[in-house]
């Protein structure tokens, strides 16, 4: 049996959504492929990027309070979100072509 991305701390009904737009469907796969590539897959589904709510997914797969990352950790994981936005996310891509990236009509770039 399987549980429910929100049921993983700090996640709720909306990452979830979120994630369940990217193809991920439990907590099980978003610990097994991890914050980075999780959250690339978010970019390509269509969402929006956000440095907060990258942060917000490492902390909860380390299972710490979301406000915890500070000082030296948060500048390391700012980098790490600018490269995964610079390589998943294109905000040029119309809503038409977003949705056929979910569906996987195009190949994946």
């Amino acid at each position: 049996m399987s549980n429910p991305v929100s049921s993983i701390r700090n996640l709720g009904p909306a990452y979830e959504a979120a994630c369940n737009r990217a193809g991920i469907t439990s907590a099980e796969e978003l610990r097994k492929i991890g914050a980075d590539a999780a959250y690339a897959r978010m970019l390509q589904s269509g969402m929006k990027p956000h440095f907060i709510g990258y942060y917000v997914l490492v902390m909860a797969l380390q299972n710490r309070p979301w406000n915890d990352c500070k000082g030296a950790e948060k500048t390391a994981l700012r980098k790490r979100f600018d490269a995964i936005k610079s390589s998943s996310f294109d905000a040029d891509r119309d809503a038409f072509e977003q949705m056929m990236d979910q569906i996987g009509v195009r190949a994946p770039s």
